[in-house]
């Protein structure tokens, strides 16, 4: 055992030692193997970034927490080191500045902060060690140095469990940082409710609070009430000796509501309690996939990498039902309301992980994206493209389908169809069958535009998942017409470079074109000309063409992945380089795939095993990821290639086969069918798969073995 991994087990060896609450659960089987603090530290080495860090420059790498957290829950109770970066916390940085109950890795949220001190200055924050700090899922423990105070969290799905234990037990206080979070705070207050009570709110993500203590509250001060620069102190009666516990409910609709959720939720019961009840939530989930084989720092990775993928989207109704919606109304319809996925990143493949093993937070998460439909006239995107279609069309398609499939339908022609809404320049991409953008003479990386290569090529993905819903609706006309759409990637293509281009207005191309430039948002979206030219999933024979037929397309497919990296060419989170290939950002994460439709599967296994086995879990402390987990992202990215299943286009009910990082799988499915996968033997080149013992012709399977299960054996050589 190498490194980090015998670093995080010997940590939670101390752990079991030191406390008595672990003794009392069960023995664990696959959450031993997940380290969360994969992720939290930055990536450096300018070789596998393609880059020198400009000085003060941290990567936009990882960018996740390690505190306690059930699977996409309201709760996110983790340690915050910094705000205002991506997930509050940064292995590289020595104090704590307070816990904090929200998190997501994407510099919002971080909500709630509190802090245990002992003797405040008026400057808060202790340094730590990681020495004296362990986490699993769903626990988190440190030690502060400067207060000499050793802290243990837990959570359930919407409050947060504190235990402190002093070294001093007569200057005890707990410091509320409310003026602070990731995202604007606009206001916030705070007021005492009974002997050991207090609840209030934090404005900006809007959320509400109600905490209660095992001990009397002696004094509560506050300082700057309402501001950004102003916090609450919590100064405790002097009275017993044992751990101070602060358990605490949230809630988006009211603090009467978040009072609820902590009764409901924890109540009388232990800190132990509740933790064994989160270990036991977490082995549930881990152990739909069992492995067998593999190095000890796969099955990390794996089991790490599975448990970062059910962590967004987050929970916002209470126990009794009610949610904040997008009206800002309180309401109540009968299903779980969550926030949006992070969409432009994970309807690749997170969105389908979920409805794989959790299918019941999916329909709820298509439900809640139909209930802001319903209110605004438009299903919710984030942050690019129109993904909403691939992420419930693939649902739908794939047997998710107890919700209004209709009038879901309804809007999303409304999102592909109507201008104002989620769909920007919509009017230009129907007249044109493209997206211009225009002609800048000296673009830089952050030069603001249409992003219309990516655009027009997304679009025209969105297109095509539509088209789906309307086919098996019935609804031929529509289907013809999106169908049609669907194509106009291929007015992005010119024949003359063999590049995806940015158009002016007038068709002609833009002629200030560097195909090796990234940039944000002028032609491209966080990407470079070599990065989205290869973006056609649900059209790959028709890219192919474009590029003279197969031995075109590989020509051009080689070149991405072994034509240098200019180093001078610095976007941060365009980073992490395979030749012109970007693993540390999402949108060429098809291509290493691509080679399989061109009948060359050992050329794409050949970067899988490399991205898998070199930028995952990597650094001195084996603690970097190659790039943003993205709400999950990259971490589904890496389940998928590892078991050797990956949904190449989302929307669809398939999935490539490629060779699994383990000798056997055993995937149990949300309906209790079995799948098995086998790859016996060390060779990574695929040489035939059977399926039910059949030979499969080509590289897809169907999802039915996800609905009847089945087997599937894999040869290579």
């Amino acid at each position: 055992m190498r490194g980090p991994l015998r670093k995080f087990v010997s940590i939670a060896a101390l752990c079991l030692v030191a406390t008595a609450s672990v003794k009392s659960q069960p023995k664990p089987v696959y959450t031993k193997y997940v380290n969360t603090f994969i992720g939290t530290a930055p990536l450096n080495d300018p070789k596998i970034l393609g880059y020198e860090l400009p000085k003060g420059w941290r990567s936009w790498a990882g960018l996740t927490f390690p505190g306690s957290s059930l699977p996409n829950a309201m709760v996110q109770l983790s340690p915050v080191t910094e705000y205002g970066s991506g997930a509050g916390y940064q292995y590289e940085d020595s104090v704590i500045l307070g816990f904090t109950h929200t998190n997501k890795g994407h510099w919002n949220l971080c909500n709630i902060p509190i802090l245990p001190v002992s003797g405040g200055n008026g400057k808060f924050g202790s340094r730590f060690t990681h020495k004296k700090e362990s986490s699993a899922p769903g626990f988190y423990q440190v030690y502060l140095d400067d207060y000499k105070v050793d802290v243990k969290l837990t959570s359930t799905l919407r409050s947060g469990y504190h235990q402190y234990t002093y070294q001093n037990n007569t200057n005890r206080q707990i410091l509320f940082d409310l003026g602070k979070a990731n995202s604007r705070v606009t206001t916030w207050n705070i007021k005492q409710v009974g002997d050991n009570a207090v609840q209030g709110f934090q404005g900006g993500e809007n959320v509400y609070f109600y905490a209660v203590i095992n001990t009397k509250i002696k004094s509560l001060d506050k300082t700057d009430e309402g501001k950004r620069t102003g916090n609450a102190l919590i100064t405790l009666a002097n009275e017993g000796t044992g751990p101070v516990e602060l358990k605490i409910g949230l809630s988006f609709v009211s603090a009467e509501n978040a009072k609820q959720n902590l009764e409901k939720e924890i109540g009388n019961k232990s800190f132990e309690t509740i933790r064994a009840e989160a270990t036991q939530n977490w082995e549930k989930l881990l152990s739909f996939i069992q492995v067998k084989g593999g190095t000890a720092k796969q099955k990390t990775m794996f089991y790490s990498c599975l448990y970062r993928s059910f962590l967004w989207p987050a929970l916002r109704s209470d126990v009794n039902g009610e949610f904040t919606d997008v009206k800002k109304n309180v309401v109540k319809t009968g299903f779980n309301y969550y926030t949006e996925p992070s969409l432009w990143d994970t309807y690749r493949n997170k969105d389908v992980l979920l409805g794989l093993i959790s299918p019941q937070v999916t329909l709820d998460v298509i439900k809640s994206m139909k209930d802001v439909g319903d209110k605004t006239g438009f299903i919710p995107t984030f942050f690019h493209g129109d993904h909403g279609a691939s992420s419930i069309a693939g649902a739908y398609l794939r047997g998710i389908d107890n919700f209004d499939i209709k009038g879901t339908y309804q809007i999303l022609l409304r999102n592909a169809n109507v201008s104002g809404g989620a769909r920007p320049y919509i009017a230009e991409y129907i007249e044109k069958g493209y997206i211009s953008d225009p002609d800048i003479a000296n673009p830089n990386v952050e030069t603001k535009a249409k992003a219309g290569v990516s655009k027009t090529l997304e679009y025209s993905y969105d297109d095509y998942s539509v088209a789906q819903i309307a086919k098996k609706l019935g609804d031929t006309a529509n289907y013809r017409i999106l169908m049609a759409r669907s194509k106009n990637y291929k007015n992005m293509f010119d024949p003359s470079t063999r590049f995806m281009r940015g158009r002016l207005e007038n068709g002609d191309w833009i002629k200030n074109f560097n195909p090796q430039y990234p940039y944000y948002e002028y032609m491209y979206r966080e990407a470079n000309a070599w990065q989205v030219s290869f973006f056609a999933p649900h059209d790959m024979p028709g890219l192919i063409k474009l590029y003279g037929g197969p031995k075109g397309f590989e020509s051009k497919l080689d070149s991405l992945f072994t034509l240098p990296w200019n180093p001078s060419y610095i976007a941060r989170n365009v980073e992490t380089m395979i030749g012109q290939y970007c693993q540390g950002n999402q949108p060429d994460h098809e291509a290493p795939f691509a080679y399989i439709f061109i009948n060359k599967p050992a050329k794409s296994q050949k970067i899988l095993d490399h991205i898998m086995n070199d930028l995952y879990g990597i650094g001195k402390e084996g603690l970097e990821l190659s790039g943003m987990d993205d709400a999950g992202e990259m971490s589904s990215w890496y389940v998928f290639s590892a078991l050797g299943l990956y949904p190449f286009s989302a929307t669809d009910p398939k999935y490539i086969v490629t060779a699994p990082l383990f000798d056997e799988v055993k995937w149990r499915t949300s309906n209790g069918k079995l799948l098995t996968i086998t790859k016996p033997g060390k060779g990574r080149a695929i040489t035939s798969v059977k399926v039910n013992g059949a030979k499969l012709n080509g590289y897809f399977v169907s999802h039915d073995l996800f609905k009847q299960g089945g087997k599937i054996s894999i040869a290579s050589k």
